[in-house]
């Protein structure tokens, strides 16, 4: 295949993922609208004729039709499989966009492809740690935020492919950014627990037998531990692109080790609030509505480096991010 035919093959691969995305979302919204039904096997109390006695009658489904629970089951399992082929189709348009570069590279070269890879990231992730961690009732939050950012990507970001600029030819461009971007996506997933678990606080735990997407959602414990174990996974990941990967790279580049650039400061902030939720919940007992908060100051820090800088700062040395050839993620 040529260059041409293989840029055309990603862009086309990005199209058939937000389309499917949007048909996951459709099916786990219907997921959410089955939940609030009442169950198949919910027993009603019917009052006889006269008030002397009642009368328990189970509401059953008709004869060839899904009871409500069945209904969840499949559309919870459509869903998933939904997700999957998006993964899929999203995979292809990475290797696609990589494949007509000319040489070959990776595709992070500007920031479109940083947030395609992103996006990616974040939807295996959700993958890979669903049935451990039993994540079905975050498939909507997870897929909404897939959908949107893609469509900013194709809508906003979307650039040619072109080689890489000399300062990003390097084998550590791989080695930075797979640790950043899989840092990026868990950081995302402990940060999505984190939002429910102050939302679920807020509207308090459902009444036992009730319906709905909140009572899906695991307990406040439960929450609070998935995010604190997403997040103390993520940090060393963090460390070992902010830290360690990242100075190498730029005195490689750049003859330096640390710049002082907006984004290596704000790599290096985005760090010191995870490491503070880290170190208060070990040694300050820091758990609940405090730590929920703690994250998603962190995640706001790590947002904010990953497209603000771009935007907002006339001095990073990764201004080159909203052109052609440019890393997001790269805080050498």
């Amino acid at each position: 295949m040529s260059d041409g035919a293989w840029e055309t093959l990603s862009n086309q691969a990005v199209a058939a993922a937000g389309l499917v995305y949007f048909v996951a979302l459709i099916v786990h919204l219907a997921e959410w609208a089955a939940l609030r039904q009442p169950a198949a096997n919910e027993v009603k109390q019917a009052v006889a004729v006269g008030g002397e006695s009642e009368t328990p009658a189970v509401s059953e489904a008709p004869a060839g039709r899904r009871t409500p629970e069945e209904r969840v089951a499949f559309l919870n399992r459509l869903g998933f499989l939904t997700i999957c082929i998006a993964a899929a189709a999203h995979l292809v348009a990475l290797v696609g966009r990589g494949m007509a570069a000319d040489p070959n590279r990776v595709p992070w070269g500007n920031m479109y492809e940083f947030t395609v890879s992103g996006t990616f990231v974040v939807t295996v992730g959700y993958l890979a740690l669903y049935r451990r961690f039993r994540l079905d009732w975050m498939a909507p939050i997870v897929v909404g935020f897939v959908l949107t950012v893609l469509m900013v990507a194709v809508i906003w970001l979307h650039e040619p492919v072109q080689p890489l600029t000399e300062a990003l030819n390097s084998y550590w461009l791989v080695i930075h950014v797979v640790s950043a971007v899989i840092a990026t996506g868990a950081f995302t997933l402990g940060g999505f627990a984190s939002i429910m678990y102050l939302v679920k606080m807020r509207a308090g735990e459902p009444e036992e037998g009730a319906t709905g997407f909140l009572a899906r959602v695991p307990g406040l414990e439960a929450l609070d531990k998935l995010a604190y174990r997403v997040h103390a996974f993520a940090f060393p990941v963090w460390t070992f692109a902010v830290l360690i990967t990242g100075p190498i790279w730029a005195h490689e580049a750049w003859s330096r080790y640390w710049n002082w650039d907006p984004k290596e400061v704000w790599a290096f902030i985005t760090w010191v609030v995870y490491a503070g939720y880290l170190h208060a919940r070990a040694t300050a007992g820091w758990k609940g509505r405090n730590a929920a908060i703690l994250a998603l100051v962190g995640l706001a820090t790590l947002w904010f480096n990953f497209i603000g800088i771009n935007y907002f700062s006339t001095s990073s040395q990764h201004a080159y991010a909203l052109q052609a050839p440019a890393v997001l993620l790269v805080v050498e």
